[in-house]
């Protein structure tokens, strides 16, 4: 079993495409009119997606986490990329950068290997 795909419910899907596109340099793979952005996240896909009204926003402060596989090497480059877009580093191991997007989502780079 692998992962297929992540869908993320926005208010600002805009915002949030710029994030994942621009600042974590992940690929649009599709666009769906104004409701979706697919976005290529190795064998998986990003589904960005325009939130209804009524939806729940993500809880200030949760725990929850995606983290994303990263190689080593370009631990440094995500660093600069993230400080460079004002997103602020909320934790640091070893081998994980952790981070809020701009919906508040905790995201991880990690760079963990056997």
């Amino acid at each position: 079993m692998r992962i297929h795909h992540l869908a993320f419910r926005t208010r600002d899907l805009a915002r949030l495409v710029h994030f994942y596109a621009s600042v974590l340099a992940l690929r649009v793979r599709e666009r769906r009119g104004d409701r979706s952005v697919w976005l290529e996240v190795g064998d998986a896909i990003l589904m960005l997606e325009r939130a209804e009204p009524d939806e729940p926003d993500v809880p200030p402060g949760s725990m929850e986490l995606v983290a994303f596989d990263i190689q080593h090497g370009t631990r440094l480059g995500y660093l600069a990329r993230l400080a460079e877009a004002g997103v602020a580093i909320e934790q640091q191991t070893e081998f994980t950068l952790y981070f809020r997007d701009p919906d508040g989502r905790r995201v991880g780079l990690s760079h963990y290997e056997k």
